[in-house]
C-alpha cells in the first residue's frame, strides 16, 4: 500500500506555501498519496484546526501521517511535535492543534528538533514536512526526538446542567455553509433554544422551511443549528462562543 500522508493547514492555496510542503514531501516520499484535508481553516485558527481534525484523523487507514500546521507561534517558544495514536502519525506545533489524538489512550509525542538552517516563518516545510516523510518512510517515532510528556492539550467545552434538566452547552464552529455547530450532543427528542428561538430537533435539514432556522444532529453526533438555504450564523448572529440550550421533550 503506498503512503497515505494528509495536508491540513490555514496556509490557502493562493500563494504556493502548500505547493513547497508537497515538494519537500515528494522529494523524500515518491510514492505518497498525498491528500488534502483542507487549507481553508481560517488564519491562526488553532481551535478552528484542532475541530477539522477531531473530525477525519480516525477516518484514514492505520498507518496514515497527518501533517498539520495552524501555528501563528511559529518561531517562537511552543515546541514541534510527532505524535503516534491509534496507530497513526501526526505532526504539527506543540499548541494544541493536535490535541484529538494526544487524548487518546496510549498516545505518544516527541519533541521534533528544529534544524539552524530552517526557516523560523515556515516550520511547515523545514520541520513538519521532513518528519511527516520520515514517518512515511517507516521511521520510528522515538527516532526523531526525545518524549514530551506534557504537551498542550486543548478540550472542547463541556455542557452544563441546568436545574430545570436543559442541558447549556454552546457554538464550537461555524462551517462554510453557515451551520453552527454545537458542543451538545443529540441523543434525545427536544428543543433547541439558540437567539431567541425555540427549534424543534429535526432529523434532516430538508425538515425546516427553506429561509427558517432548523436543529439537526450533524453528521459528528452533535447537534447543529442551520438555515435551510440560507447561513444561520448571518441569519441568527451566531458565532463561535453562542449560547445554545437543549431542553429534552
Amino acid at each position: 500500500m503506498r503512503p497515505v500522508i494528509t495536508l491540513l493547514t490555514d496556509f490557502g492555496t493562493a500563494d504556493g506555501y502548500v505547493g513547497e510542503m508537497k515538494g519537500i514531501l515528494l522529494a523524500k516520499v515518491p510514492d505518497a498519496a498525498i491528500v488534502d484535508i483542507t487549507h481553508e481553516i481560517p488564519p491562526q485558527d488553532i481551535e478552528g484546526g484542532r475541530l477539522a481534525l477531531a473530525r477525519v484523523w480516525r477516518r484514514f487507514p492505520r498507518g496514515t501521517v497527518h501533517l498539520a500546521v495552524v501555528d501563528p507561534g511559529v518561531g517562537g517558544h511552543r515546541g514541534a511535535l510527532a505524535v503516534a495514536s491509534d496507530d497513526r502519525f501526526l505532526v504539527g506545533p506543540d499548541n494544541g492543534l493536535l490535541s484529538p489524538a494526544l487524548l487518546v489512550a496510549g498516545a505518544r509525542a516527541v519533541a521534533l528538533p528544529i534544524p539552524p538552517a530552517s526557516a523560523p516563518t515556515f516550520h511547515g516545510r523545514d520541520v513538519f514536512a521532513p518528519a511527516a516523510a520520515a514517518l512515511a518512510l517507516g521511521c520510528s517515532l522515538e527516532a526523531l526526538g526525545a518524549p514530551v510528556l506534557e504537551p498542550l492539550i486543548r478540550r472542547t467545552p463541556e455542557p452544563r446542567r441546568l436545574d430545570d434538566g436543559a442541558v447549556q452547552g454552546e457554538v464550537i464552529a461555524i462551517d462554510r455553509f453557515g451551520n453552527a455547530l454545537t458542543n451538545l450532543v443529540g441523543l434525545r427528542r427536544g428543543a433547541v433554544e439558540i437567539s431567541g428561538r425555540a427549534l424543534p430537533l429535526r432529523r434532516t435539514y430538508s425538515d425546516g422551511a427553506s429561509g427558517r432556522p432548523v436543529a439537526v444532529i450533524g453528521s459528528s453526533g452533535l447537534i447543529e443549528v442551520a438555515v435551510r438555504d440560507g447561513s444561520a450564523a448571518r441569519d441568527l448572529g451566531l458565532t463561535r462562543g453562542s449560547v445554545v440550550v437543549f431542553r429534552p421533550s
